[in-house]
Formats: structure tokens, C-alpha cells, sequence
């Protein structure tokens, strides 16, 4: 079973990224849910942060507590409508950078592993025959000792996807409090930052992009 995690979320303001009359794009921090938590003292979120200087902010799509990086809310049902089609029928484009445990060899590759829940260790996600479809690409970016840093492309949106398929490549993403172990579980935070995100505008129909400078 995974312990339970004591939530202590960052202080400071929202980080806005872009806004209109139809779309928010924020830039998340590392250790801040994006939506309130079931139980107590996890009401504290980027959704409720946000919506008190932008009443307006809607759901579209949610990032891990621990990863950081570019998420986009919407300002009206019918663009929360929109953008929520985009990624259901994956034509949002993201790109994620990591910093993982060992060198990795090559400088690319494609992983296409099926995800489901390991339900004895819930959030734990896993590698199996059963999970559903699920895509990556990486690209290595840099190289140091001991760790590489990649760039990472979904195709599907599995929960835990990044993470679980570094981990069956060997190399688990450093800092990850659930997959990682040893000495690449020691660091201050989970090293997965989301780079880019790029879609359709839900206004004009034209695609967009938006990034948010690494941390790490």
C-alpha cells in the first residue's frame, strides 16, 4: 500500500501564463493539487486559487500534484465544451521534460504499453495486458552522470503514463515518491515539468501554443 502523503502545497500567487475571454492558461507548481481533494485539508487547489482572482476559471484537464507546468482552464461552458474535445480525441499536443534515473541508451525511441491500476497499491498505476492503450515518445535532450534528461510526447493520456513508462524503460523519473526508489526517489521534488501545450483556439479555431519555463 502507498503511504499516504502529507500535503503541504506551495505558497504564492497564480502564475498566469495567457488569458481571454474564452481560455486561461496558468502555469502550475510542483506539490499543488489541481482540483480540491476528497479528504480533509486538501481543499486548497489551482482551480480554487485560480478562481478567486478569475471566478470564471472552468476544468479542462488535470496534472498530477507533484508535476508542474502549463494547464489550461476555460472561461465558458461552450470552450470548456470545446477544449474538452480536444483532448478526448487527442488533438492536443503536450510535451513534458523529465530528468530520469541512469543514462538512457539512444537518443529516441516509442513506448507502446498498456496502463491500468494496481489496485492492491492504489494510485499505483501499471504496466499490463489488461490496462488500456497507451503511447510515448522520448527524446534525450541532455546527458549527465547518472541521469539523463528527456523530452517527452504522450499520444494517449493515461493516469501516471510518464511516469510508469520511464519506469519500465528502467528509468524512473528522479524524485517520483511512487515509483522511484532509493537514491532516485531523493529529491526535493518529482522531476516531470509540463514544457508545452498546443490546440485548436476555441474561438477562431486556429492552433495554439503555450509554454512554461522549466524549474529544473
Amino acid at each position: 500500500m502507498i503511504p499516504d502523503f502529507d500535503y503541504r502545497p506551495p505558497d504564492g500567487p497564480v502564475e498566469i501564463l495567457h488569458e481571454d475571454k474564452q481560455i486561461l492558461v496558468v502555469n502550475k507548481p510542483a506539490g499543488l493539487l489541481s482540483v480540491p481533494g476528497k479528504l480533509e485539508g486538501r481543499q486548497d487547489c489551482l482551480l480554487s486559487r485560480l478562481m478567486e482572482i478569475r471566478w470564471d476559471a472552468l476544468l479542462v484537464h488535470r496534472l498530477d500534484c507533484d508535476t508542474s507546468g502549463v494547464m489550461i482552464f476555460a472561461r465558458t461552458k461552450q470552450a470548456q465544451g470545446f477544449l474538452g474535445q480536444e483532448f478526448e480525441k487527442r488533438r492536443a499536443q503536450k510535451t513534458y521534460l523529465a530528468r530520469v534515473w541512469g543514462e538512457m541508451a539512444g537518443e529516441s525511441g516509442h513506448v507502446d504499453l498498456p496502463i491500468g491500476a494496481d489496485w492492491p497499491n492504489r494510485p499505483r498505476q501499471m504496466v499490463t495486458p489488461e490496462g488500456r492503450p497507451a503511447q510515448t515518445d522520448w527524446h534525450v535532450t541532455q546527458r549527465a552522470e547518472g541521469e539523463t534528461r528527456v523530452r517527452l510526447s504522450p499520444h494517449t493520456g493515461r493516469s501516471h503514463q510518464l511516469r510508469v513508462h520511464m519506469l519500465a524503460l528502467g528509468h524512473p523519473i528522479l524524485g517520483d515518491p511512487i515509483y522511484a526508489t532509493g537514491a532516485a526517489r531523493e529529491f526535493p521534488r518529482l522531476m516531470l515539468h509540463a514544457e508545452t501545450l498546443s490546440l485548436h483556439h476555441p474561438a477562431t479555431g486556429i492552433r495554439v501554443q503555450f509554454a512554461a519555463p522549466c524549474p529544473f
